[in-house]
């Protein structure tokens, strides 16, 4: 009896054990469950957590910065008054109330606003001893960067073709050059490369970032703060490719195209006087647009897998460089100019101590 019992019992034991051993499984799967959504959302917050970028700067050593710091304050605050005078001369002098001056005041100011997105942050920086910038910061530094450096071609590409038109149809440049379409074709390139570059800035905002914040550059570069990204960043590289080569081969082959007409038109002038009046005109023009587009090329044209030296200066030249020395161009070579900022300087003393 008591063997037959205990047989009796056997069966009820495994079932029950197999119903507490399912329950302890089906437990361990709901936990495992469980840690894998607080993984997810750990990562999650993980990638989110980036609330500021560390910009390397120009230099790591001490002594350098501090020269470095003193260069670029000079740099820039002539680049500031050097361009307001050209803007005040040409607002002054109704001589130079011409396309081509109108222009060129519009060029002079893009490039206060292009030298102003980077250079007092990195001053700034320098004085309080920090290499931070906010992510808002950031972005807005990027949308900006991307619209005054589009900005700068496409008034480049416009004030070629105002050369084209002045040399290659002379006796109907004012018929043609009138004053609303100055004033189109430069409101006409304001929105295009503002929403050029709310494009490029909507795609960065998209993206998450994760640990990694430093930037190799001194400012937020839009290419150095892509590779940042621990997201998927296909869309952004194939935007950049296709609609950044459109804003950069469009004024490009306009300035080419222009030239090519300018130079076939000038070679068949009579004489060599002729010849060298009209190059002049072209002159200052062509060597704003070579020192502008020669270090665009050498940064964003040239395959390079890491940040390299020659990049840093090729990128302080275009957005330091080029707008500090535009003024010196467009005044040293011309007489109208040299004449302008006279009268402007003589009838205003506070400028003359200057």
């Amino acid at each position: 009896m008591t063997t037959f019992h205990s047989n009796r019992e056997q069966p009820g034991c495994a079932a029950h054990c197999r119903t507490e051993q399912a329950r302890f499984q089906g437990g361990r799967r709901k936990a495992a469950v469980g840690d894998e959504g607080d993984s997810s959302d750990m990562d999650r917050d993980n990638q989110t957590t980036v609330t500021e970028f560390l910009l390397l700067g120009l230099s790591g050593q001490s002594k350098q910065e501090e020269i470095l710091f003193g260069l670029f304050l000079w740099m820039y605050l002539v680049t500031i008054i050097g361009n307001i005078l050209i803007i005040l001369a040409i607002s002054c002098d109704s001589h130079l109330h011409t396309p081509m001056y109108f222009f060129l005041a519009n060029l002079s100011c893009i490039d206060i606003c292009f030298s102003s997105v980077t250079t007092p942050k990195m001053l700034l920086n320098h004085i309080l001893g920090s290499k931070s910038i906010s992510y808002v910061e950031c972005m807005t530094q990027i949308y900006f960067f991307i619209t005054f450096i589009n900005m700068d071609g496409f008034l480049l590409s416009v004030m070629a073709y105002d050369r084209y038109v002045a040399i290659c149809c002379p006796l109907h440049y004012s018929m043609i050059m009138k004053p609303k379409l100055c004033i189109l074709l430069v409101v006409v390139s304001w929105v295009i490369t503002n929403l050029h570059a709310l494009l490029h800035t909507l795609l960065m905002v998209r993206l998450t970032f994760c640990f990694n914040n430093t930037v190799h550059h001194f400012f937020c570069d839009p290419y150095a703060v892509l590779k940042l990204s621990c997201s998927d960043t296909f869309i952004n590289e194939l935007m950049v490719s296709i609609a950044g080569g459109l804003m950069s081969i469009t004024p490009f082959t306009c300035i080419t195209v222009s030239y090519a007409y300018i130079f076939s038109n000038v070679l068949k002038f009579p004489s060599l006087q002729g010849i060298r009046k009209a190059l002049s005109t072209c002159g200052s023009h062509l060597t704003v647009v070579s020192l502008f587009y020669g270090a665009i090329l050498g940064v964003y044209m040239r395959p390079s897998s890491s940040y390299s030296v020659q990049d840093t200066v090729a990128t302080v030249i275009f957005t330091v460089v080029t707008p500090l020395v535009n003024p010196f161009i467009y005044s040293l070579r011309n007489r109208d100019m040299k004449g302008a900022l006279r009268k402007l300087i003589i009838r205003r003393p506070v400028l003359s101590r200057l």
